[in-house]
């Protein structure tokens, strides 16, 4: 019998990805309400510190993503609340979101990772900052939101004209790295145990933002079909990822593969707050293993139930 828990589940904000959050907060309140857990929706204003601090939970599910639900902010703010929270803490959230300096802990232990520069959006108008293909992101933004891909093709323009809408009109710094792979895998992490390898072929051009949360645009393929070893190296790398950011509950690892064997393999993030909406990917590879969504939510709640703090 699940003991009941008064569960706040935190969810919107105010990131470009609020929508997405509101959908994966629905998907967790619901569960929770199942579960038989007291539930309570809350929608993160400029007010939420005394919105939590008056409700005062059990646990705080954190269904945010984006900033400043998953860059740290947010965690920091519940841990001087003393209230304890779902996913990862404040440290692993302020590496992970930003991709720099996720290389600076993960290439070291000797995984893989597109080897980039940081760029002022400014130069971009000037001349390439790599050899094309290569590929243009902001440097703490989560589910593909800002990314472009220049190609000798590309209708940005020689050199990328500054009329021409893409990520350099919304950030003046982005990370530039070289377009590797054709294939993009993900690994989920639950606890510390890899669930599967899931690869995402979308329907036409690439796996953006609008491919991940539109139905239809993007196949799914869980398990992928990969040699053993590189489905294997997938997973072992997603786990190192997890262990050394120090993330806690969930994470996910996306990663770009070229059919080379395990040297063709690039981690290219790990998102400490994936979504839980009803196309995401997380759920989708706890059913591959036999794990409902309610049972998902349940042990994301017991694995932040674990710790003696909050974070």
């Amino acid at each position: 019998m699940t003991a009941k828990l008064k569960v706040c589940v935190l969810m919107g904000g105010w990131s470009a990805e609020r929508e997405v959050s509101l959908s994966s907060g629905k998907g967790v309140a619901d569960a929770c309400r199942s579960l038989g857990h007291d539930t309570h929706e809350v929608d993160m204003g400029r007010d939420v510190a005394r919105t939590l601090s008056d409700l005062a939970p059990d646990i705080v599910f954190n269904a945010l993503h984006g900033v400043p639900g998953e860059d740290g902010a947010v965690q920091g703010m519940l841990d001087m609340l003393g209230l304890r929270y779902t996913h990862s803490g404040l440290a692993a959230s302020v590496v992970a979101i930003d991709k720099e300096l996720t290389k600076r802990v993960l290439v070291p232990a000797g995984i893989r990772m597109p080897q980039g520069k940081i760029v002022r959006s400014e130069t971009l108008f000037a001349g390439d900052p790599l050899p094309r293909p290569y590929v243009l992101k902001p440097v703490n933004e989560g589910s593909s939101v800002g990314i472009a891909i220049v190609t000798d093709e590309s209708n940005y323009g020689q050199p990328i004209s500054r009329d021409a809408p893409g990520p350099w009109q919304d950030f003046t710094t982005l990370l530039a790295e070289p377009f590797v792979g054709t294939r993009e895998l993900t690994v989920s992490i639950l606890g510390n145990e890899p669930l599967a390898v899931t690869e995402l072929v979308p329907v036409r051009g690439f796996y953006d933002y609008e491919a991940k949360y539109t139905e239809g645009l993007t196949d799914h393929r869980c398990p992928a079909d990969l040699p053993a070893e590189v489905r294997d190296r997938a997973m072992a790398d997603a786990l190192t990822a997890h262990r050394l950011l120090g993330c806690a509950g969930v994470s996910r690892s996306d990663f770009r593969y070229d059919d080379t064997g395990p040297e063709g393999l690039f981690l290219l993030e790990t998102n400490t707050q994936p979504g839980m909406t009803p196309l995401s990917l997380v759920p989708e590879q706890a059913r591959y293993r036999g794990i409902t969504y309610e049972q998902l939510v349940q042990c994301i709640i017991e694995e932040a139930l674990k710790g003696e703090s909050a974070s």
